[in-house]
């Protein structure tokens, strides 16, 4: 995608949220330079336990993962693959066929590409840039010969923020993607205290508040927009009936955002929703990924049981060994 097109399709996407009622713009969007940068300060902070938990789940069973993966894979990760996580993933497969990372950024997938080569001068790696959450060819994945199996990589817990409707089509659209006798290979976040969860997403440090206004300042700097970043405050609530946290964007007194020859007034306490993060029990993420036509036959935990990883293949096929 162009970058006309892409900032075409952010303004496209922050007028049609701020025109909705209730008012949201898609969280993909607090990925910027910016926010990226600010993210991997969130996961640093004390609170936000995601990372480190993802982390200690692979140390203690990546050999495991490994065996269940086994030789000549061609193991396709979404998102950014330059991280610890994927290092430790490759580096202990047997003999992988190829490493797929799939990435919107151009600049961040060239350069992890070139790290991963330089780390990994004996597995090829094939990157597609592309947004993840639209269907992608089959095309940019084949490989001649084909591996023996394929592995659809998604660590941490993206998967929390979609809606259940479209997890359970992202989920049917990755098992498509896996192939017969592929298998995809998930993280979780699991359900826990409300308290736990809301400290996690809004750090007494400031750092994810500041991630969520970065927002408001891409609306400002990118579309031109007359907005007051001090008018709104982040705000991390969570949703118990739908088990998820909700970010929000606050007003704190009656303002407006203006966008070419749009106007959009809030009152005091009227919100922009950014982001949800859903949490899944065992049980609840099982349910899920069965209406996508797919079973989880291996749960694993880190040690303290705050995450998960499921091993996901389509229901009854298992996996060719």
């Amino acid at each position: 995608m162009s970058l006309d097109s892409e900032s075409e399709r952010f303004r496209e996407d922050v007028l049609a949220g701020l025109s909705a009622e209730p008012r949201s713009i898609p969280c993909k969007y607090l990925y910027d330079a910016s926010g990226s940068a600010l993210f991997e300060q969130i996961c640093e902070t004390p609170e936000y336990y995601v990372t480190r938990a993802d982390l200690a789940l692979h140390e203690a069973h990546l050999d495991e993962i490994a065996s269940m993966i086994g030789p000549d894979a061609h193991v396709i990760e979404l998102g950014s693959g330059a991280g610890i996580k994927t290092r430790r993933l490759l580096a202990s497969l047997e003999s992988p066929r190829t490493y797929t990372p799939i990435e919107i950024s151009d600049a961040a997938l060239a350069q992890s590409t070139r790290d991963l080569e330089s780390a990994f001068p004996d597995i090829e790696i094939r990157p597609v840039q592309a947004d993840y959450t639209q269907p992608i060819a089959d095309s940019e994945l084949l490989l001649d010969p084909a591996a023996r199996r394929r592995i659809v990589y998604f660590p941490g817990s993206t998967i929390s923020n979609f809606e259940r409707h479209q997890a359970i089509d992202f989920l049917a659209r990755l098992s498509g993607i896996a192939g017969t006798g592929g298998a995809l290979l998930i993280g979780v976040d699991l359900v826990k205290p409300a308290e736990r969860l809301i400290a996690a997403y809004d750090d007494a440090g400031g750092i994810t508040a500041a991630f969520n206004r970065n927002l408001l300042e891409r609306v400002r700097r990118e579309l031109d927009a007359q907005v007051d970043l001090g008018a709104f405050a982040h705000e991390a609530r969570y949703n118990e009936s739908r088990e998820r946290i909700e970010m929000h964007l606050v007003a704190q007194h009656p303002t407006r955002i203006v966008i070419d020859d749009h106007v959009f007034e809030f009152e005091q306490g009227e919100s922009i929703h950014t982001e949800n993060s859903h949490k899944y029990s065992v049980d609840s993420f099982r349910k899920l990924a069965a209406e996508a036509g797919l079973t989880s036959e291996k749960v694993w935990f880190d040690p303290d049981g705050l995450f998960s990883m499921h091993w996901l293949t389509a229901e009854g096929g298992g996996f060719e060994v």
